[in-house]
């Protein structure tokens, strides 16, 4: 087999991941295409070890023990992931990535959530001048 044929797949696997990482909304979505990309690594990495280990006389198949290396590291990101998005979906009633806020955003300076200012506050202006003018 040719090394040209699982490259090809993997490439297209990759920008599938890529194109919904970029493209989706939902967390979980985003979360199962990072896990597409990483496969598409995993396929390239075994696909070269194979036709690295042809022309060498030792095989040391190090690209499948890379391999092995990052089916850990995805399933230790997809739990740690997970997590992450069920605590802001528990929290905040959505996974929508645009609807959430950055957490760093605290309260306005008025100790509310808004940085809007109160409607109290814009009615109490001009009855305060108008007893000032008086």
């Amino acid at each position: 087999m040719h090394l040209a044929y699982p490259a090809v797949l993997s490439a297209l696997l990759f920008c599938t991941g890529l194109y919904g990482v970029l493209a989706r909304r939902n967390a979980i979505l985003v979360l199962m295409s990072v896990e597409l990309m990483l496969n598409a690594v995993n396929l390239n990495l075994v696909a070269f070890d194979v036709w690295l280990s042809k022309t060498a006389e030792e095989t040391l198949h190090s690209g499948q023990a890379l391999t092995l290396f990052t089916i850990a590291i995805a399933a230790a990101e997809i739990g740690i992931g997970l997590a992450i998005v069920l605590a802001v979906h528990r929290n905040r009633g959505t996974s929508d990535i645009d609807k959430l806020r950055d957490t760093a955003e605290g309260p306005g300076p008025d100790g509310s959530g808004s940085d809007l200012p109160d409607s109290d506050a814009l009615t109490a202006e001009p009855a305060e001048k108008a007893e000032a003018s008086a």
